[in-house]
């Protein structure tokens, strides 16, 4: 199933996400602690996402920044999926560390940087959720 139906809606959702990860006292503050730099490359439909949480952030109640589309920030690390995996990820069910042994998730960058943000960012499986609902897409909230 293709949860995302064109890169605007991906953006559209996912960067919605990320808004609230990044201004969210749980969660933004953790993922800070690794000074690291993560680009998400998606296919299907296509899109970039790259989260700063290495130098202090430009927004105002950021705890870090997100940028969208190709960007000049060389990422610490480089996580390339399929859009519909990024999705059930944010639902937590995804594992990892399955998911980069399957290959359904390509790594590349030092992996122990990643696996360390792990708890950081449990409360998004609760997050992205509600925000789905609260948005009005009720028909991908639950899958």
């Amino acid at each position: 199933m293709t949860y995302f139906k064109d890169e605007a809606e991906l953006q559209q959702i996912l960067g919605q996400l990320y808004d609230l990860v990044k201004t969210d006292a749980r969660v933004g503050p953790r993922i800070c602690e690794g000074k690291i730099v993560i680009q998400f490359r998606y296919e299907e439909p296509f899109g970039i996402a790259t989260i700063d949480a290495a130098h202090p952030p430009t927004q105002p109640g950021a705890y870090c920044d997100v940028h969208w589309g190709e960007v000049e920030l060389k990422p610490d690390v480089m996580m390339s999926m399929k859009a519909d995996i990024a999705h059930q990820f944010w639902h937590g069910k995804i594992n990892l560390m399955a998911a980069l042994t399957r290959k359904q998730i390509i790594a590349k960058g030092p992996i122990p940087k990643i696996l360390k943000l792990l708890p950081a960012v449990e409360p998004v499986y609760k997050m992205y959720p509600k925000m789905l609902r609260e948005i009005g897409r009720e028909d991908i909230a639950l899958k």
